[in-house]
């Protein structure tokens, strides 16, 4: 956590992160664009930092590296000192204020890329993404079905009983390492016209870590899919990485409003 508060104290860094809000999945070269009194280096000692603390996440892709906003450590601050009470109202006025003074300029080929340690074993972790008794613990609630193995159907059920929150098909598994599902989210009506979109879980073990990275992407645009879940994956990795360390569940439901 000393990580996180050193790397936001530079406000050269936060404005790295106040670009990534605004257009994820940059290059070096783009970012380098916003700092003209730094030299290519000084810019890449600042994403380095914010990379330690895990506040950017990258991606190689060909021969371009592209960063994105990892909000889950910043998540995880909220989770530990803001009650349940204030949650809700604190993330509600959050978005609105980004929305306000932001807008919604994304990149051109939207995707969410999240990472989190955690201090748990590939083999625990994997159970926790794929256990019907697990992921009701920290996914809002929610019970998966994720169908065993590669190009089975899997769905999320609403805790209530009403339906299906998410439904798609296994794309890869290979345990303890690589999930890889299609995605189609239902729990708004506003997602009703969105095409499937593509959820990636990469499990790297760092001795007594875990390093877990999220891709969520395919998406057709800007779609209400895609705002949607960079509201939710942020509380679900925090709540994923709460009840692994601690043994406990978060005391409040982030979706709550």
């Amino acid at each position: 956590m000393d990580d996180i508060f050193k790397a936001l104290s530079d406000p050269q860094r936060r404005h790295v992160l106040d670009l990534l809000r605004e257009k994820d999945g940059q290059t070096l070269s783009e970012l380098e664009l916003a700092f003209p009194s730094l030299t290519r280096f000084g810019v890449m000692k600042h994403l380095k930092v914010l990379e330690e603390a895990s506040l950017v996440a990258t991606r190689k892709e060909g021969r371009f590296k592209y960063h994105y906003l990892n909000p889950v450590p910043l998540q995880t601050i909220a989770d530990r000192w803001i009650s349940s009470f204030a949650a809700p109202w604190a993330q509600g006025m959050s978005q609105l204020k980004w929305e306000l003074e932001k807008g919604y300029a994304m990149t051109a080929k939207p995707k969410h890329v999240y990472t989190t340690i955690i201090r748990t074993t590939p083999a625990a972790l994997w159970d926790a993404l794929t256990n019907p008794e697990r992921t009701p613990l920290y996914y809002y609630g929610s019970k998966v079905n994720n169908g065993g193995a590669k190009g089975a159907h899997f769905n999320y059920h609403a805790p209530d009983g009403s339906g299906e929150w998410i439904t798609g098909k296994v794309l890869e598994m290979d345990a303890p390492r690589r999930l890889v599902t299609s995605f189609q989210g239902s729990w708004s009506p506003d997602m009703a016209g969105d095409a499937a979109s593509r959820v990636t879980f990469e499990i790297e073990q760092q001795g007594e870590f875990c390093k877990l990275t999220l891709v969520h992407d395919e998406f057709d645009s800007e779609t209400a899919t895609y705002h949607a879940v960079g509201g939710g994956w942020p509380g679900i990795l925090s709540g994923l990485k709460t009840l692994l360390e601690t043994g406990k569940p978060l005391g409040y439901n982030p979706m709550a409003a």
